[in-house]
């Protein structure tokens, strides 16, 4: 991806956004904690609101709304995928399971091959 591109925040207003919006979750957690003594509906209550601002700010912030663009395409790519049948599924599995099966067969045969080379003709430690 030698030309991929680099997307950055530009103008002065879409980093005040984004800054807000940091500066609105830091205070909802703040205020969370800071309100344990109020209750917990009042905690959780704060907390909410705070990012639902926050929320409501960032999706009127060009970031906010080029996320809710790649969830569209997103959504959009997802829907053309086309997912194997019932039958091509268990095959393909059935497939992998053989091969995994007979993989560790073959590994578990090269182990005890070299073991036996080694321990028994080599070192002669098992006579």
């Amino acid at each position: 991806m030698a030309n991929a591109e680099v997307e950055t925040v530009g103008s002065g207003a879409e980093k005040i956004k984004l800054a807000l919006v940091a500066g609105l979750v830091v205070a909802a957690v703040v205020a969370f904690y800071m309100l344990s003594k109020q209750g917990q509906l009042v905690q959780w209550g704060a907390l909410l609101a705070g990012l639902v601002a926050a929320g409501f700010v960032l999706f009127t912030a060009q970031a906010g709304k080029d996320l809710v663009g790649f969830g569209r395409d997103s959504t959009r790519e997802v829907k053309k995928v086309v997912w194997p049948s019932r039958k091509e599924a268990t095959q393909m599995t059935l497939y992998v399971f053989g091969f995994v099966v007979l993989m560790a067969l073959f590994l578990w045969g090269t182990d005890k091959t070299i073991e036996w080379v080694i321990f028994d003709l080599l070192l002669g430690w098992r006579k």
